[in-house]
């Protein structure tokens, strides 16, 4: 038997609040001036009656919904709910609501989310990193609606950024362990074409390192998810491969914390025998035997000024649109302080 469902219309809360459809109309939109009574009893209606009003028939006449498009590389990294979190909040007092699109880091993956995004016509977007293809550069130009984009600092963006500086904090890390006296250094990350942050963190960590005339001494890379086992089998090859190895960066935490338990397993002394370090300062792992040394990535706090700033842009101001955050290296039980 054939489904009975139709979608409610403005008659139907009409007809139920037993005030005019104009009336219902302007209740719903937010314009005009109703008596609070009337506006109590539209409202009610509506909302009992599950009624969600049509916003694209709005947006016909201003062009924009209220939706903010948000973008980023992926949700299974720890690193990008944070940041939701921090736009979600931010958004919470205002119209605005965040509509959230994956990339899976794929650079045309990306641009077809934000084709698909922007026919919405929506008020802002949010997007991860400096790095798009040349469309999807072209369609944030001409998009006419603010745009910040997000986790990175190290380029030239589009409209306004938020983020770090990842080459600043792999200059940093680099020069924390040259302080605390290790030489034999391994990097163990992610495939650096994809993850432009990583690989700028890598490029950072490097110059500082051969500023000091030390070189990497060993590099395993990887594809996929930062899993804890993935970060255990990756130590294990590149110890295997170098046993002199005496400092290990990782490119994120979550493998940081498998290469920690394997070498706690094989009863290795850290940091004495190998220090090691993560970043992004991934608060699950606190409950690990030793704390990580590791660096903050801002996230939230990153997340809450981008959607002030595209707020802010929406109703009218024009608040600073480059913002460099500043982390700090948290040496935990794993790197020797200099």
């Amino acid at each position: 038997m054939a489904s009975d469902k139709r979608s409610l219309t403005l008659r139907d809360v009409s007809e139920v609040s037993g005030v005019s459809e104009m009336t219902v109309s302007r209740v719903l939109r937010n314009r005009g001036d109703v008596s609070s009574a009337t506006r109590e009893k539209v409202l009610k209606a509506a909302k009992d009656l599950g009624y969600v009003p049509n916003k694209i028939a709005g947006a016909l006449a201003s062009q924009r919904v209220n939706l903010v498009a948000v973008i980023i590389p992926s949700l299974s990294n720890m690193v990008f709910p944070e940041v939701l979190s921090g736009i979600s909040q931010a958004l919470e007092e205002t119209d605005l609501q965040p509509v959230v699109g994956v990339s899976d880091y794929i650079p045309e993956k990306e641009e077809k989310v934000l084709y698909e995004m922007l026919s919405w016509r929506p008020s802002g977007v949010i997007i991860a990193g400096l790095e798009h293809t040349d469309a999807a550069r072209a369609m944030l130009k001409a998009s006419g609606i603010p745009v910040v984009e997000i986790m990175d600092t190290d380029g030239d963006p589009v409209d306004a950024m938020v983020g770090i500086s990842h080459r600043r904090a792999g200059r940093e890390m680099a020069s924390a362990i040259l302080d605390a006296g290790y030489r034999k250094i391994a990097f163990l990350g992610t495939k650096m074409p994809l993850d432009h942050r990583a690989r700028k963190r890598f490029e950072g960590f490097t110059e500082t390192l051969a500023k000091s005339g030390v070189e990497v001494c060993d590099r395993e890379f990887y594809s996929g998810g930062s899993a804890l086992a993935k970060g255990r089998e990756m130590t294990k090859t590149v110890l295997d491969r170098s046993p002199e190895i005496d400092f290990i960066y990782y490119s994120n935490d979550m493998i940081g914390a498998g290469g920690l338990l394997y070498l706690l397993e094989q009863g290795i002394d850290i940091p004495g025998q190998i220090g090691l370090a993560g970043f992004n300062g991934v608060e699950l792992l606190q409950g690990l035997p030793r704390q990580l040394a590791t660096m903050d990535a801002c996230r939230k706090e990153i997340g809450t000024k981008a959607a002030e700033i595209i707020a802010q842009r929406v109703a009218g101001d024009d608040p600073d649109g480059k913002v460099t955050l500043t982390p700090k290296i948290s040496f935990g039980d794993t790197l020797k302080r200099g």
